[in-house]
């Protein structure tokens, strides 16, 4: 068997959120608290935008059961960190902090946020704005790496038959690299596999669905639902929602100028809500950005929020998140309904292997948000399993949801596929943790993570019961 090549992994083996109890939901004037010593935890914050970390020690999985031996794997991994989508939210932010310059507006601490946002702006526009940062580049290369780590004698398995290994992607410029700097890390890890990376091809019905022919009923509900429009609505309007602004924009500009944006007088910039939600949104975005910080040091623009302020907004970004996208209401599909395309590829790459007609060894999918999200609601997956009633708003104390286990930059779903004869084995991991299937599927032991392929067509009813 030959040796995978080591590689030097920075990462946490600390459980993401998303195996911890519901918190409550936080307020202007509350904290959630960490489940382990109680104190405040702010990770919520950063909601979708979090950074990557691995859920589980590679070195606590179950081994398969006696005979069985790896024969195919495949993943649907979301983009690495990147840089921010457009300058928008700095460029909004910038003209109210010259202004308030001028004006001699700013607070001792709020006189370093011009510079600050300004330096992070040329930062993203070297990386490209929408573009994989230096983080998100590690947090692939590092992915691809554990893979190779955890499956060698598969991989040996791929070399020896000749197998192809499929790469795939929305097509979107992050979606694309992601796959490359992926594919890139493998063969670097075990060199052997380089001629049999296929050429990366593009699927967008497969992942990019919510932009796709099959998620046309999806964009008109999400243009036109009233209840959609209006809980979002109420969320943002809450008194606390104003509360966190003032409290945010009064670290940056003095009282008397947080009043005017919150009176309207700078029609180009909107309100103080506009304007909150712009300091969140870049400070969000600056954890992904850390490699090119001076130094690597990060941007701490942590600084200019409050931890209870970014929990707020973190917790607006989740219930977002939730309803467009996540379980939603209880009595509609219409979010999740159109992944089915993804699910039923990785059955169907899987039933290949099983009855012979597969000639890959690997399929890898990259992709986004959008997509992930859908697919945990739709295999109710760990934190995906509860939407809520039209009239009981989602909130973090009668809902697991989190955007930072759900969905961080990088998440992925992975099935590894093991064979004892005509009996084929699978075990999921969802964010490299060893995760059950839904509730109602049966794994081959008590405790076990290890799942019969048949029995996971029963339990989705790909077959007649």
């Amino acid at each position: 068997m030959r040796r995978i090549a080591p590689a030097v992994l920075v990462a946490s083996w600390t459980l993401l959120v998303g195996s911890a109890p519901a918190h409550a939901a936080p307020t202007a004037d509350e904290h959630t608290r960490h489940p382990r010593d109680n104190t405040p935890d702010h990770s919520y914050s950063y909601s979708t935008k979090a950074s990557y970390e691995p859920g589980q020690n590679p070195r606590t999985y179950q081994r398969a059961p006696r005979g069985f031996v790896p024969v195919f794997t495949e993943n649907v991994s979301r983009h690495g960190s990147r840089a921010a989508g457009d300058s928008g939210d700095g460029d909004l932010l910038l003209t109210l902090w010259d202004r308030a310059r001028g004006e001699g507006q700013l607070t001792r601490l709020g006189e370093g946020f011009g510079p600050d946002v300004r330096a992070l702006l040329a930062a993203m526009g070297k990386v490209g704005y929408g573009n994989l940062s230096g983080r998100g580049k590690q947090e692939l290369h590092d992915t691809a790496v554990r893979m190779a780590q955890r499956l060698p004698q598969l991989l040996d398995t791929i070399v020896k038959n000749g197998e192809s290994i499929d790469v795939v992607s929305s097509g979107q410029g992050r979606a694309v690299d992601s796959g490359t700097v992926f594919t890139d890390a493998l063969t670097q890890a075990d060199p052997a596999l380089k001629p049999l990376v296929g050429p990366a091809r593009t699927d967008k019905d497969l992942l990019y669905f919510h932009k796709s022919a099959g998620g046309a009923a999806y964009r008109k509900w999400l243009a036109d639902d009233q209840r959609l429009a209006s809980t979002l609505k109420d969320l943002t309007d809450r008194p606390a929602t104003r509360a966190a602004a003032r409290h945010v924009l009064e670290k940056i500009f003095k009282p008397a100028f947080v009043q005017r944006i919150a009176d309207g007088e700078f029609p180009s910039v909107g309100d103080d809500v506009t304007a909150a939600k712009a300091v969140y949104n870049l400070y969000g975005i600056a954890p992904a950005m850390r490699a090119e910080s001076p130094n690597g040091h990060g941007w701490h623009l942590d600084r200019y929020l409050a931890p209870r302020d970014a929990e707020w907004f973190g917790y607006l970004n989740d219930a977002e998140e939730f309803y467009e996208k996540g379980p939603s209401f209880a009595d509609s599909d219409i979010t999740y309904k159109m992944a089915d395309v993804l699910l039923d590829d990785f059955f169907k790459q899987v039933e290949a292997k099983r009855d012979g007609t597969g000639k890959l060894g690997a399929e890898l999918r990259f992709t986004h948000a959008e997509e992930i999200i859908p697919l945990a609601a739709l295999m109710g997956l760990p934190g995906s399993t509860v939407p809520v009633a039209p009239r009981e708003p989602y909130t973090y104390a009668d809902n697991p949801w989190r955007g930072t286990s759900v969905a961080p930059m990088a998440t992925n779903i992975q099935w590894d596929v093991f064979r004892k004869g005509d009996t084929y084995l699978v075990r999921m991991l969802y964010n490299e943790k060893e995760t059950a299937f839904k509730a109602g599927c049966r794994p081959i032991a008590k405790g076990s993570r290890f799942y019969d392929v048949q029995e996971l067509e029963r339990c989705f009813g790909r077959t007649a019961t």
